[in-house]
């Protein structure tokens, strides 16, 4: 009778285990990011993927960086959960491994976010750039 109540238990427990695996597996998409309208195929376009209100355009949850070709780019970020995010690019004509800017901040090389979110007077809002993944893989279009 014990044994009978473990192999039970035994059953259940590993019956659990898999289901959770499955979920877990099935929560995970892909997000293609496809930007255009790129000025130049000079140097190299940037992209970060945001997870986090608080780290919004300054610590990436994911990112890389991606040859031009006829003024575009399609990366895609792969196996990421589902949540809420953001991405940024920028456009490093010069090679130079960052975004350059003015004395006063302002980016003097092309960017862009999610939703074409754009900023007045300030870096676009995370309000206004982020979107949410869930159920199905996200394909995202950012215009430069």
């Amino acid at each position: 009778m014990n044994t009978i109540i473990k192999f039970i238990i035994a059953l259940i427990l590993g019956t659990t285990t898999i289901y959770a695996q499955q979920d877990t597996a099935a929560s995970l998409q892909d997000i293609q990011v496809t930007i255009t309208d790129i000025a130049s195929d000079e140097g190299m376009l940037y992209v970060g993927l945001y997870n986090s209100e608080t780290t919004f355009l300054s610590k990436r949850y994911k990112g890389t960086r991606s040859k031009i070709k006829d003024g575009k780019v399609v990366v895609i970020f792969k196996d990421i959960p589902e949540g809420t995010y953001a991405v940024s690019v920028f456009h490093d004509e010069n090679s130079n491994q960052k975004l350059d800017t003015n004395f006063m901040g302002i980016p003097k090389e092309d960017t862009g976010c999610s939703n074409n979110a754009k900023g007045f007077m300030s870096a676009p809002k995370w309000k206004d750039a982020k979107f949410i993944l869930a159920g199905t893989a996200t394909n995202l279009q950012i215009t430069m």
